[in-house]
């Protein structure tokens, strides 16, 4: 199946604010409590992964205020209110109350006075605190709703990581890729996910895992199910990767154009990321584990900078250059190797 034709999985329209409050808690856990109509969590909804700190919709200007958006009230917004009166304040807060806000996080500690929260509580909109500093936890609770509201999309293939490099093995159905994955673990790397592999966007990273009933387990053809964790041990596996390289096999196939040089480097969209990608064909006695090990120390070195086809081809224009320059002085035929030292072993 080609890469880059499957349909996404329809992304999520909304999660409640229940299912984040839960979420925070025990995935990332973030102490939360509730101020006020912690109850209606479970009716009310987010649409968005952006947040909205409501500064100036309390000073009075709504024309633009994003209440759709989980509202934050960090220390400015909390010392802002606490050096007005109670009419100010209630006039205030009334400001974003009288919008449908899904729910207001108090950041950094902060409180607010027990009137206030009777006016959300008025009208139904849920209060938490959370001792997180303000920054830390939009960050955190951003990357959470990016995650949940993030395209994901179903592919046929094998996730390993090799060295610290995803690599996603693909190819026609049949052709080896859960043997190779094997044999890549029986090596000492550690396999993500077989068959089915889920690939999520966040920002422009995709981040691969398996789903809830393939983890950790493969399916070699003639053999049946394998269970690599039992198997190998913990450190045989992993639960999510991030996606590097997609390595694709194929048959020989007399005629076609294979890469013999690696200057031209190729890419697959998968989700609007451009991703490099290898070509690599199938022949009796081609060792495409060890092949696979090198494409992954290839990609590292590229991350640092050293691409071996640039500088084998530098090398060869060097040699050109100099080769075309002594030409004029040279008597007799060149030689490949100007001297052989001798082996004295």
């Amino acid at each position: 199946m080609p890469i880059g034709t499957l349909s996404p999985i329809p992304r999520k329209e909304k999660i409640s604010v229940g299912f984040l409050v839960t979420h925070l808690r025990k995935k990332l856990r973030i102490g939360i409590e509730a101020c006020v109509n912690e109850a209606a969590c479970a009716d009310r909804y987010i649409h968005e992964a952006e947040l909205h700190r409501p500064g100036l919709a309390m000073a009075g200007f709504v024309e633009l205020y994003t209440f759709q958006r989980i509202q934050i009230l960090g220390n400015t917004e909390c010392e802002y209110l606490r050096r007005l009166d109670k009419d100010a304040q209630q006039q205030a807060f009334s400001h974003i109350l009288r919008f449908a806000v899904p729910v207001i996080f108090l950041t950094h500690g902060n409180e607010l006075p027990d009137y206030l929260l009777a006016m959300a509580g008025e009208f139904g909109i849920p209060i938490l605190r959370t001792p997180v500093e303000t920054t830390k936890f939009m960050f955190q609770l951003r990357d959470f709703l990016e995650d949940q509201f993030a395209e994901q999309i179903l592919l046929h293939g094998s996730m390993v990581d090799v060295y610290g490099i995803g690599i996603l093995i693909v190819g026609k159905s049949g052709i080896g890729k859960s043997e190779v994955a094997l044999d890549l673990v029986e090596r000492g790397h550690r396999l993500v996910s077989d068959d089915v592999v889920i690939l999520t966007k966040k920002g422009n990273v995709l981040m691969a895992a398996a789903t809830e009933n393939n983890q950790h387990f493969m399916e070699i053809r003639g053999l049946g199910i394998v269970d690599v964790m039992s198997m190998f041990g913990i450190r045989a596996v992993r639960y999510q990767k991030r996606l590097e390289v997609v390595m694709e096999l194929y048959l020989w196939e007399e005629g076609r154009v294979v890469n013999r040089t690696g200057l031209d480097k190729e890419t697959v969209g998968i989700l609007d990321v451009d991703v490099p990608i290898v070509h690599l064909p199938i022949t009796p006695g081609k060792n495409i584990t060890v092949i696979a090990e090198v494409i992954a120390m290839n990609h590292l070195l590229s991350n640092y900078g050293y691409d071996a086809a640039q500088a084998f081809q530098d090398k060869i224009r060097s040699r050109i250059a100099d080769n075309t320059a002594t030409t004029s002085r040279r008597r007799g035929p060149a030689r490949a190797v100007e001297y052989f030292e001798g082996d004295i072993e």
